[in-house]
Formats: structure tokens, C-alpha cells, sequence
């Protein structure tokens, strides 16, 4: 028997900010005229996201005297340096990543904490050593012999690749529990240098974290709906490796994301489909949901054109970019948590993909249980 994902667990930094709000501290932050105001406007009005999470308040502030971490002046200049991001991310991601182990763990007995054998930590948003892993060893009391593996600058992919790894050690040892936490703290990489793949990837990014308990089928020690883990698939696509970068800059980190990323995906996903089922040894008919990483509203219909299925399949990837937009790893996992929670019939086989630099595909087949 495989494992399977048992229990899901999500959370936000507390600055909920609507995104029209974020529409006008951009227009301010990049000093747009009229016309360039209202190109933007287009962007966010079409982005399909009610509102994004930030560990930073000031994109909720029209009066930069207001402002805690950018720089009061209506330029925001001097512009916080890598140096001052990095240190607000180790300061708060440890309290975001806590809260999303929390809610995993309040399926379990109070004990699940020491049971746990392997902790898998995933971030691009953030580094440090001694890292997150070892934070959330102590913040949850977990056995300091724990193995730890952190997964780090991936992109969007990241999750997918930390849920193989957990995969591959349940099913070398039956006994083990894995711990999967990914955080991501997007919203500190803020550019405003005025270009149109800043303004787009300004109007996607959103801050959270996810953490899911993953165990083998026969030593699971709760009942009620789970996600067996079928099989995995992962390919990269040369031709578009200048489409999407993520890049260590002198004032964080410098996303590079063009709008062919879009006609790329559309491009190669049904065969990249195709490749993935004849391993899980499934046809596409056999297929009841899908859970795709909602990079942007443009990559979700992409998807749908070009496996030829509807928005309303596609539904859980548009709930959560409406409710949180991009949060990076992390999203897709509150894809699969939003699915966990809809209390799917079982045996349903699900469909998920991630994209991030490479152009990467990771993509996996899960099944739903009771």
C-alpha cells in the first residue's frame, strides 16, 4: 500500500488587505500618470483575487507616514535592502508556519507531536541556519532527533517535490510520520522598479503557510477523509527556462515571470498529462478533480483549454486564488486542504499540478478515502 496525506493545516499572517487596496499603494509606489494608473488597473481588475495576506500592513496604507517597514517618503526610498527583508522573515515566518502545524495537529491526540520522525521544511521566500526547521523542532516540541530536510528556492513546485520525499520514506519505512511545512512570505520581495512582470507579479503574491501529516496507510492513527498519494510525474521545459527566474537581488529577491508562461503551460500540459497517467496506469476519463496551482488566473484557464475541461473543475484552484492569491509553495496545498474539506466521495482520482522556474511541471495523481 502507498501513504497518504491525513490531515492539512493552514494559516496567514494577520494583514488581510483587498486587492484594490494593493492597486493604489502600487500606482503611488511606481508614481503612475493616468494612462499607466489605468493599465494597471486592468491587471488587477482581471486577476480574479478578492484580497492577498502580508506580513507588512503598509500595503493597506494610502499615507506612507503610516508605513513600518518601507520608508515613509512617497518614493519608499531608501528601498529596504535584501539584507532587512530577510531579517522580517526570520522574525515572523516561525508564528505563521507554528499556526498551520497547530491546525494539522488538532485532528490527532494531544501526543501526535512525538510521534513524528521526519520534519520536511519548504520556502522561497526565506533562509536562515540555524533554519525554520530547527524553530519549529522547539515551537512544537518536537523529538530533537527528528530528520530534517529542508527544501529551499524551488518556487511554486516546491511542495510537490516535499510531498515525493515523504512519500519515498513512508514507503521505505511504514513507521515513519512526516511532517511537510511550507511557508512563504512573497510580499517581502516587493519590486517597484516600473516594468510590466513587476506589475504583474506585484498584483499575484500573497503571504502563508500549510503544514500536512503524511503516513503510511496501515499505521494511520485517525479516521475520515485522506488523500492517498498515487503517483508522481515531474518534467521541465527547456524552451521556456527564460520565462520564469527567481533571483537573489540586492533589494530581495527579483521575480522574472512573462506572460508566455500561460501559452507554455498550455503548450505542453496534455502531454505532460498524457506521460503522468500512463504511469499511474489510468486514462484521462478516469480523472474526477482537479487540483491546479492557481499561479495566476491566466494559467488556470491554460489548464482548462488545454486538457479541455471546465472552469467549474477547476473551481477549488479559482476559490483560492479569490480568497489568497499566489502564496508560492504553499498553494497548492490549500488547494488540497480546500478539497480535504468539501468532503469528496471516496476513490475520487485527483489531478494536481505546480509550476515554477525551468519551466517545471511537477504533477501528481491522489485518490480520495474515507
Amino acid at each position: 500500500m502507498s501513504s497518504c496525506i491525513s490531515a492539512i493545516g493552514t494559516a496567514n499572517p494577520q494583514y488581510c488587505i483587498p486587492q484594490q487596496t494593493i492597486y493604489h499603494f502600487m500606482v503611488n509606489a511606481f508614481g503612475l500618470d493616468t494612462n499607466n494608473a489605468l493599465r494597471l488597473k486592468q491587471i488587477y481588475d482581471g486577476s480574479g483575487i478578492d484580497c492577498r495576506y502580508s506580513v507588512i500592513p503598509d500595503f493597506g496604507f494610502n499615507d506612507t507616514n503610516h508605513n513600518t517597514f518601507f520608508e515613509k517618503a512617497a518614493n519608499l526610498e531608501p528601498f529596504p535592502n535584501t539584507q532587512k527583508r530577510l531579517k522580517l522573515y526570520q522574525d515572523t515566518a516561525i508564528d505563521i508556519a507554528y499556526e498551520a502545524c497547530k491546525k494539522c495537529f488538532s485532528f490527532f491526540d494531544a501526543g501526535i507531536a512525538s510521534t513524528i520522525t521526519h520534519l520536511i521544511t519548504v520556502s522561497c521566500t526565506g533562509m536562515y541556519a540555524p533554519g525554520i526547521d530547527i524553530d519549529l523542532v522547539e515551537k512544537l516540541n518536537l523529538n530533537r532527533d527528528t530528520e530534517r530536510t529542508c527544501i529551499n528556492f524551488m518556487g511554486c513546485y516546491g511542495a510537490i517535490n516535499a510531498i515525493k520525499v515523504a512519500d519515498y520514506i513512508c514507503r521505505a519505512n511504514p513507521n515513519a510520520k512526516v511532517l511537510v511545512v511550507s511557508v512563504e512570505l512573497c510580499t517581502l520581495h516587493f519590486q517597484k522598479t516600473n516594468t510590466l512582470d513587476n506589475w504583474v507579479a506585484n498584483s499575484l503574491f500573497s503571504d502563508g503557510a500549510a503544514a500536512l501529516l503524511i503516513e503510511h496507510h496501515s499505521k494511520r492513527v485517525i479516521t475520515g477523509p485522506h488523500l492517498s498519494l498515487n503517483s508522481f510525474y515531474s518534467e521541465f521545459i527547456p524552451e521556456a527556462k527564460g520565462d520564469m527566474g527567481w533571483y537573489v537581488g540586492d533589494y530581495g529577491f527579483e521575480m522574472k515571470l512573462t506572460s508566455k508562461v500561460s501559452k507554455q503551460i498550455k503548450k505542453h500540459i496534455k502531454s505532460l498529462t498524457d506521460r503522468l497517467l500512463m504511469r499511474a496506469g489510468l486514462t484521462f476519463d478516469q480523472l474526477s478533480c482537479f487540483a491546479v496551482h492557481p499561479g495566476g488566473r491566466s494559467i488556470l484557464e491554460a489548464t482548462e483549454q488545454a486538457l479541455d475541461i471546465s472552469a467549474e473543475a477547476n473551481k477549488l484552484g479559482y476559490e483560492t486564488l479569490k480568497e489568497y492569491g499566489n502564496m508560492s509553495s504553499a498553494t497548492i496545498l490549500f488547494v488540497l486542504e480546500k478539497l480535504l474539506r468539501s468532503k469528496p466521495d471516496p476513490e475520487q482520482k485527483v489531478l494536481s499540478f505546480a509550476f515554477g522556474p525551468g519551466l517545471t511541471v511537477e504533477s501528481m495523481v491522489l485518490e480520495t478515502k474515507l
